[in-house]
């Protein structure tokens, strides 16, 4: 049986098909912004052959370019009279605590369709106010009449009390609205500033998404059901997702992510950073014994989303972010990029402004792209640099490696943890170029660049597990913790997953110490007893901030349970068929730099200095100077 992934990016959508019998099938199309669903269709029927499909996975960016090319639905928010303004609020921080001219980003919702509700209800669920019904039939009129597609509901304290939400949800269904989304549903938890960003986002993101995943499931030629990934690392059903659109806000890179911890761990190297550099942006993240970092919250163009992602930290680094001088003659690259369309200036489709891809091509580090498919203009390329005096195209390469270094310092030594011990495991179209520059530059152990490490993504969502997550706030010190309490929830994510199998559980809570107000996620057992729990969070709190607090009381804020169901097929089973699928990476043993290897969906540079050999994985492991093997 064949399962086929398509990831898809914002400039071109890769394409892998795993078969049993047959091994790995590689397409690389160029992505369609103006409809991805184009590029998933075309890419899939490239590799399926028309028989024998048992399913497609898929990785999209449809949620997260519709959130920062701000494309989402209009949008009105209901929220308890006097919380009009929590969304403009916020939180109050700086986005740049040294920039006076920082500006946050604009709410998704106009202050003219926040409207406040009569109601009130406390922290412990009592109604201090009930719901006024005349008053809440008059919003619902205007409303109706703001030409809003779609309505968020967020109450104060829904969380522990709900009964108001519900009652506004079945006002707005009678008038005919079919894109509302109560926040005791989406996600029930305290905070509420990030409550109603997180409602919100579901409402503004829902009807896009939404058309986007129902056109996949409707097309006749797709298996039944679509798998799309989601943030927090695993498969769920497209119709699930189009219901839950915040879980899809990091769906394109969550698949690398998870490839790369596999890649790491079976070159002995579990401890590593995971750096996939495509032709928009790059995305970074910290992978230890084996496990990517994760978090309780995903925030992308500075809007958080109470909904559990990978760690992953992106700059807008791509080899098609832009170079451009700014008034005083500086340098910068990105993050605008030339994506797709019209592309680099040496694709020869129109383009004509200097990118990183035309920098790596003035250098002759890159010749042909897609496989072959793409053959680079250097004229058009060294036009296009030119504009931005000499040596521009070694400018362009050191400040976009610049940037990158930043984002990998962000999730390692800006979070305590020393490159030295870490293995750089770089993919994506452009990230095999730019290996070996910065494994130099943070100080990393090695820099493995993976078999077909171009469409890694997509090798990524062929072994990602089927996965639901479920969390609520729910206040109790620990001593009255029973693992009972976890129940519902475990039930709830299993529901959404058993169709693809039997599910693991995975239990956690979050705790903090009596008047802290961030909490540490800690993993649960159902036979713990309340000591046991008290001494890992004891432990973690440690860990993470060097001290603890024995005897001081500990709260549990939030319960969670994830659900989950593994892939048919193992990572090093689908690594190692990638291997296979290749011709000899190198032409002998050991290479010492200058080398460029060109493979059909990447390119990888070792530079001068640098040794390259192969591992029984098929990973080129990069050695920087003076390093041994």
């Amino acid at each position: 049986m064949r399962t086929v992934a398509v990831d898809s990016g914002g400039t071109f959508t890769d394409v892998v098909a795993f078969d049993d019998g047959e091994g790995i099938l590689v397409s690389k199309v160029p992505s369609t912004p103006e409809d991805p669903a184009v590029a998933t269709s075309d890419g899939f029927r490239r590799v399926a052959r028309g028989t024998g499909i048992g399913e497609l996975r898929h990785g999209t960016t449809v949620a997260t370019n519709a959130l920062l090319e701000r494309k989402g639905a209009a949008t009105a928010l209901l929220t308890t009279a006097g919380f009009e303004d929590v969304l403009e609020i916020a939180r109050q921080r700086r986005p740049d605590p040294y920039d006076q001219f920082a500006q946050r980003p604009d709410p998704l919702v106009p202050r003219q369709l926040r409207f406040g509700v009569p109601e009130r209800v406390d922290h412990v669920g009592a109604i201090l106010h009930p719901l006024d019904e005349e008053a809440l039939a008059r919003i619902v009129d205007e409303v109706a009449a703001s030409g809003s597609r779609s309505v968020a509901v967020v109450l104060l304290h829904s969380y522990v009390e709900d009964a108001h939400e519900r009652r506004i949800a079945q006002h707005l269904a009678r008038r005919g609205f079919d894109s509302v989304f109560v926040s005791s549903e989406v996600c029930p938890e305290f905070r509420e500033y990030e409550r109603t960003s997180t409602t919100v986002l579901y409402a503004y993101l829902a009807p896009g998404l939404a058309g986007y995943l129902g056109r996949l499931d409707s097309d006749p030629d797709l298996p039944d059901p679509v798998l799309v990934m989601r943030s927090a690392g695993g498969l769920g059903r497209a119709a699930d997702l189009a219901r839950r659109p915040g879980d899809a806000l990091l769906s394109g890179p969550a698949a690398g992510v998870l490839a790369a911890a596999a890649v790491a761990s079976a070159a002995g190297q579990p401890d590593a950073i995971s750096f996939d550099m495509g032709g928009t942006s790059t995305d970074v993240c910290l992978i230890e014994a084996g496990t990517p970092a994760a978090r309780g919250r995903t925030e992308v163009g500075g809007l958080p989303c109470l909904s559990p992602s990978l760690a992953v930290h992106t700059v807008g680094a791509g080899g098609g972010s832009i170079a451009r001088l700014d008034p005083a003659g500086a340098l910068l690259v990105g993050p605008d990029s030339a994506g797709a369309v019209p592309g680099p200036a040496c694709y020869a489709r129109g383009g004509t402004e200097p990118t990183v891809t035309d920098a790596n091509a003035a250098l002759g580090r890159v010749r042909t792209l897609a496989a072959g498919s793409i053959r680079l203009d250097l004229d058009s390329a060294r036009t296009a640099l030119d504009r931005l005096g000499p040596g521009a195209a070694e400018a362009v390469i050191d400040v976009v490696e610049a940037n990158m270094e930043q984002a990998l310092r962000a999730v390692t030594v800006h979070r305590g943890v020393d490159p030295a011990e870490l293995a750089l495991v770089a993919f994506g179209g452009a990230g095999g170029l730019h290996a070996a520059a910065l494994c130099r530059t943070i100080g990393a152990r090695v820099a493995l660049v993976p078999p077909c490490a171009g469409v890694l993504s997509a090798l990524g969502l062929l072994t990602a597990p089927v996965r639901a997550d479920r969390a609520r706030t729910h206040r109790i010190g620990v001593e009255g913790f029973t693992a009972d309490l976890l129940t519902p929830l475990a039930h709830e994510a299993a529901r959404e997953v058993d169709w693809a199998g039997q599910p693991v559980l995975a239990l956690s809570v979050d705790c903090r110490y009596g008047g802290q107000s961030h909490e540490i996620r800690v993993r649960v057992d159902p036979r713990d007893t309340p000591e046991e729990l008290a001494e890992r969070f004891h432990r973690s709190h440690e860990r993470l901030n060097g001290y603890r607090r024995d005897g001081a009381s500990i709260e549990i804020v939030t319960l969670r349970a994830g659900a989950e169901v593994q892939a048919p097929s193992s990572p090093l089973e689908v690594l190692r068929a990638a291997a296979r699928s290749l011709p000899a990476r190198l032409p002998e043993e050991v290479v010492e730099g200058p080398h460029l290897v060109e493979e059909a969906e990447s390119c990888t540079w070792i530079p001068p200095g640098f040794s390259a050999s192969t591992d029984e994985i098929g990973n080129i492991v990069i050695q920087p100077p003076g390093t041994e093997g």
